[in-house]
Order: C-alpha cells, then structure tokens, then sequence
C-alpha cells in the first residue's frame, strides 16, 4: 500500500530545511510513498521537479498578507483534500503558526507529523511568544515529533514528548558522493572563477537575520588584515542581501568578495573553498555544515548556538559569537598556517559512518511514517 504524504514547509528558498525535504524525497520509491505539497508562495522552490515526478502542489495565501483569505484557503483546501492523505509532514523553524496540524485534525488526517528545524527563532518578540504558548498545546494537535537535532528537540518539545516512542531525530542526510572532495573540480572551478592560488573562505546561506552576515563580513574584514590576498565566497539569496552589498562596499572589500546568488552547484562550490564559516545567531543542526564537512572543510561556527551534535568529523571549531570578529579571524588564520591538518580525502567517510548518508537514512524515514 502506498502511504500518501502532505508536506507543508517549502518556501521559495532552497535553504536547509527544503535541502532536507527534497533529499528524502529523491530517495524514497514514490510508489511506497507519495507526497504532494502544501505551500504559501507563489513559486515553491524546487516546484518543477516536484511536479514532472507527479506531485502536486498546492497554493494558500500567508496568513501575514491576508488573513481572510488565508482562513477560507484553509478550510476549502483541508475540507476537500484532506480525506486523501494519511499522513501530514509539517516543516518548521517556529511554533509561531501551528494552523496546518488544527486543521489536519479538524478534518481527519490521522498522522500528523511536526518536524523541527531550528533551535531557536526568535526574529521577533510576538513569535517567540506565541512559539511558546504552542510549545504548550502541541500534544493536542500533533501525533508524531521528529527534529533535526536535540537542541531542535529541547526548543520545540517538552521533556514527556522527548522521552515518548513518538520522538525522533531525524538526521539532515545527504548524498555524501556528491560532497565528497574531488581534487579535479576543485582545480577546474578555481580556474573557472579565478581563484587559482586564493584563500578561499566560504558561506551557503539565506540572507536573513538568523545566518548573521553582518558579522560574518567583520570577520572577514578582520582576516583580509592578517592575509590580504583572501577572498570570501558568499552562496545565497534573502532580503539583507542589499545590506550587506553595502557594507561590502563601505568597507572597500568588495574586490575580494564574491556573491555568487542561488547555485545549483553547491557541491562543486565546497570543493573551491578552503574553510567555512557559519557565524548564525541561531540554528537546529546546519544541513549545509554536514554538506561542508562531507566536502573536507575545516568549518568555523558558532558556540553554544550550533549543535555540538554537528560535528561529525571532528573538524568543526565552535568561538562564542561574544569573542569578537578578530578572535574568529585569528583562528581561521590558525588553520590555515596548520600543517598537520589530516587530508580532506577522509571526510565523505566519516560523514557516512556518523549516520549523515542518505541512502541509509531513508529507511528510518519509511519506518516511521509506517508507525
């Protein structure tokens, strides 16, 4: 029997969270499980390869734009399509909205999944509020918990849920192959961007509040300091893009800085770089830091903000984001002058061997849906 899935949570970014989506979704058989898509963008990110593989996509209004229309959207959609899944996959960063398990309840949709993604999200006062009051009458609604990480967990449920049959981790897999570090792309892409003999430090990530950029770029402004010929190589798209562009400028690095927008060749983009950075003011457990690591990199991020969960192959250093942007910078030049820094070939392994492959991971995600 096939199980029938509908997914809410696809923005129209492809961010971590739609990065863990759409790779279980390649790899489980769509005739065991089929899934189709429950959105409130006008264009859902991955749409068209969703659609030719034969799921559908549905559109609501925000609730933020018009909440009139986005209550009518809600009952007509779940009072007509309800009955035809057995199960929804609600993706989230926040508690903030939990109308999508209310009204699966509401209209009989027997598994109703809330799947965490982040370990805080605190972007505005009134979320966090009503994060937590949510945090409070998730167990009426929800039947199913999964999150990314424990510190996803700790955020989004209370100890009685953690502790219950119905909790699970579910690891940011990935296709550890296509990380893997090839000495061949590596040379082929630097001679393609002109980062033949450059120190390249890298970021993959949304620009938005939560990733930090503004403070990335002091790091960065600090190290140029200490090796001017380094260059940072900035992957992603988001509202303070502008911001930062300027920043860039104000501080007269825009030479050594490179935005290179939304990529479908992130894979091939890690293998350009030498270190990566990921300074986030909050997170559950980074997709694109396992992605990093699969790659080889030597990978700086946040302490006490990032799950310690995260570092799978021992090459993630955690600084306090408190310590200031030339402590990190320091640091990254410590790597660098680091010679007995063990090859890059090693680290798809052991990204593999901690339980980040997907083809490994799909199972479970089969096994619990059939729970």
């Amino acid at each position: 029997m096939c199980i029938k899935v509908l997914v809410f949570g696809m923005t129209d970014n492809p961010g971590g969270m739609e990065s863990c989506v759409m790779n279980y979704y390649r790899n489980i058989d769509n005739k065991q499980v089929h899934f189709d898509f429950l959105c409130n963008w006008e264009h859902m990110v991955y749409e068209d390869e969703v659609k030719s593989n034969g799921s559908v996509v549905y559109t609501i209004p925000q609730k933020s734009s018009d909440f009139k229309a986005y209550k009518k959207a809600m009952h007509d959609f779940f009072s007509q399509h309800a009955k035809d899944y057995d199960v929804l996959w609600y993706n989230t960063c926040t508690l903030a909205n939990i109308d999508y398990l209310m009204y699966a309840k509401k209209y009989g949709i027997k598994k109703r999944i809330i799947h965490a993604h982040n370990s805080g999200n605190e972007t505005s006062k009134l979320r966090g509020i009503l994060h937590y009051i949510n945090k409070t009458r998730l167990k009426k609604y929800a039947t199913d918990y999964w999150s990314c990480s424990m510190s996803a967990s700790n955020y989004f449920y209370n100890n009685k849920i953690i502790m219950s049959h119905r909790h699970h981790v579910i690891n940011n897999a990935i296709q550890v192959k296509q990380y893997a570090y090839n000495e061949h792309v590596r040379n082929d892409m630097r001679e393609e961007l002109g980062l033949k003999d450059k120190y390249v430090i890298g970021h993959v990530g949304r620009f938005q509040y939560q990733k930090n950029h503004e403070f990335l770029i002091d790091i960065f402004n600090e190290y140029l300091k200490l090796d001017s010929d380094a260059f940072l190589m900035l992957v992603g798209q988001g509202e303070n893009e502008g911001v930062i562009r300027d920043k860039v400028k104000e501080l007269g690095i825009q030479d050594n800085v490179m935005f290179m927008g939304v990529r479908s060749d992130v894979h091939k983009l890690m293998q350009v770089m030498d270190v990566f950075l990921l300074p986030s003011r909050f997170e559950g457990l980074p997709l694109v830091l396992v992605e990093a690591q699969a790659a080889g990199l030597k990978c700086f991020t946040s302490k006490d903000v990032v799950s310690d969960e995260c570092n799978v192959t021992q090459s993630v250093r955690f600084i306090s984001l408190d310590s200031g942007a030339k402590v990190w910078a320091d640091n990254i030049l410590s790597f660098k002058e680091d010679t007995e820094f063990i090859s890059r070939d090693d680290y798809a392994y052991k990204v593999t061997q901690a339980g980040f492959d997907i083809n490994a991971e799909t199972d479970k995600i089969k096994k619990y849906l059939n729970e």
